[in-house]
């Protein structure tokens, strides 16, 4: 069952992906699929190289950005913003829930400079609520 959860207009997030989802990401034109989910972290779920392989077979590229229960580091940061900066189309990120791609995307945003009520905003309207991680938001945004 899909759910892509539109960031921006260019940028989605989703719970974790079934491989089917991989062929609906691929009709809407994503360009990269974004793996924000540990492997191992659910065995019955598809891990990274399966989605990696379904990626590669419909066109699209992959990356993966895994975090896990320590948090987000500045390295994984850089790594999202990498990722956004050389996708050539639409971005799908997904973890279990959806929630640890929009606060990675959201940290990024930030560095990027992008507003931190424009993040909050586009994250809430996604179902997403950035508060845990606010404080670091406001700090990246203020360099």
């Amino acid at each position: 069952m899909t759910d892509f959860r539109p960031l921006t207009a260019n940028v989605m997030v989703s719970p974790q992906l079934a491989l089917s989802d991989i062929t609906a990401a691929a009709d809407m034109g994503v360009a990269l699929v974004i793996n924000n989910r540990p492997d191992g972290e659910d065995p019955s779920a598809p891990q990274g190289d399966r989605i990696a392989e379904a990626a590669a077979a419909a066109g699209m590229n992959y990356v993966a950005i895994p975090v896990g229960h320590a948090g987000f580091s500045e390295p994984q940061v850089n790594a999202m913003i990498d990722a956004l900066e050389q996708a050539e189309g639409p971005i799908l990120a997904y973890c279990r829930s959806g929630t640890r791609s929009t606060l990675l995307w959201a940290l990024a945003a930030a560095k990027q400079g992008e507003n931190p009520d424009t993040i909050a905003r586009a994250a809430a309207q996604a179902g997403y609520d950035i508060t845990p991680i606010r404080a670091m938001i406001d700090m990246l945004a203020a360099r």
